[in-house]
């Protein structure tokens, strides 16, 4: 089974080089993900060590970061309000 894994993982890995340059994307891409990536981290982290929502801490890991990515600052409050009402309740 984990050969089978693996041979996947390594399959989509060769897929996504030969898709990245043979459509001339070039590295540019890495550098706005990595933007992105560093500032919803921030994003997470002001909000968690400034207080601005009363008594509420959202862990950051590979979901909370993904979904302030995608989604941005109201991807913050949507992570505020879910704390608030599903976890908080």
């Amino acid at each position: 089974m984990k050969l089978i894994v693996l041979g996947v993982l390594c399959i989509s890995l060769l897929l996504l080089i030969y898709v990245v340059f043979r459509k001339k994307l070039g590295l540019g891409w890495l550098t706005v993900f990595g933007a992105h990536l560093a500032l919803s981290a921030v994003a997470i982290y002001v909000v968690n060590f400034t207080g601005l929502a009363a008594e509420t801490y959202i862990p950051l890991n590979p979901m909370t970061i993904g979904t302030v990515m995608v989604l941005g600052l109201p991807g913050v409050a949507l992570l505020i309000g879910l704390k608030l009402t599903i976890i908080g309740s």
